[in-house]
């Protein structure tokens, strides 16, 4: 149980919802937003004081029942709920570490996926695999140290100048942003103990106003990526499909950026893998 996430993520909660979201009438006397703590404790059916414990990180673990009124005095999302139920302990949890390791079969596909860019990513968003044309596309991973291809970090830390190789720009850096965020705090209350989990949060709060104005909100769920615009050095604008599965067995993400068949971002593609990642290095304008 992580009381001191908890008691924020509540409190995030409550302070989001209007009073006649609930039934009740607003009245003219508030001075802070959302619902009070009375309020929320009388529609989950349980005690204000215990409530209000539960808000500042002092309570004992909550029962199941107690956690279910909450979900529905607060109006959480399954995505909420679920979140809710980790911080409070009584959902199944990892222990230890993220796992890194990418299966074999995994490895496998992503050389037999003609004219797609895939890449398989940890859950503290390490590149952890890529294909050729990841790389052409993206970035020469292989050419960075470990830490440089987390993709957080570089999300939030790093300066990067496709000129000089980096990472290419791309049409909605702010949605990804969040997007790590809120992926970021599940992995975290999942694996509780990682050092490099905490180690990371720990560095994206202290090095990023943004990261931390974005923590602060306690999202947990953003709208899918369905599609993604590089701006590519040597091929221009490539808007392509995104499409990413969970790898549950080890905790990863396996994501594909594809184009259908005939349009100018399937061509680019098709450019790009005939070029591979030296031909990209040559060809970029200097």
């Amino acid at each position: 149980m992580d009381k001191h996430e908890l008691g924020a993520f509540l409190r995030s909660r409550r302070e989001r919802l209007r009073p006649e979201d609930v039934g009740l009438a607003s009245g003219s006397r508030r001075r802070t937003p959302g619902l009070r703590r009375e309020e929320v404790a009388v529609l989950a059916h349980i005690s204000i004081e215990y409530y209000v414990r539960l808000e500042q990180g002092r309570a004992p673990r909550p029962s199941g029942d107690v956690l279910a009124g909450i979900v529905g005095a607060l109006r959480l999302t399954d995505a909420e709920s679920a979140h809710l139920h980790v911080l409070a302990g009584t959902a199944p949890s990892r222990t230890g570490v993220h796992r890194r390791d990418v299966r074999p079969s995994i490895l496998a596909l992503l050389e037999r996926l003609p004219g797609t860019a895939g890449f398989v990513m940890s859950a503290a968003f390490e590149v952890l695999a890529w294909n050729e044309l990841a790389a052409a596309l993206m970035e020469d991973f292989g050419h960075l140290d470990p830490e440089d291809r987390n993709l957080a970090r570089r999300a939030f830390l790093r300066s990067v100048d496709p000129a000089d190789g980096g990472l290419y720009g791309v049409s909605d850096a702010a949605e990804f942003r969040s997007t790590v965020v809120t992926e970021l705090r599940a992995t975290r209350a999942r694996y509780p103990t990682d050092p490099d989990v905490v180690g990371l949060v720990a560095e994206l709060l202290d090095g990023s106003p943004e990261f931390r104005r974005l923590w602060e909100r306690q999202d947990v769920r953003v709208a899918p990526m369905l599609t993604k615009t590089f701006h590519h050095p040597v091929v221009g604008d490539v808007t392509v499909d995104c499409d990413a599965t969970t790898l549950v067995d080890r905790d990863q993400h396996l994501v594909l950026y594809s184009a259908p068949q005939g349009s100018p971002a399937a061509e680019a593609l098709a450019f790009l893998g005939v070029l591979g990642v030296d031909g990209v290095r040559a060809g970029r304008p200097r």
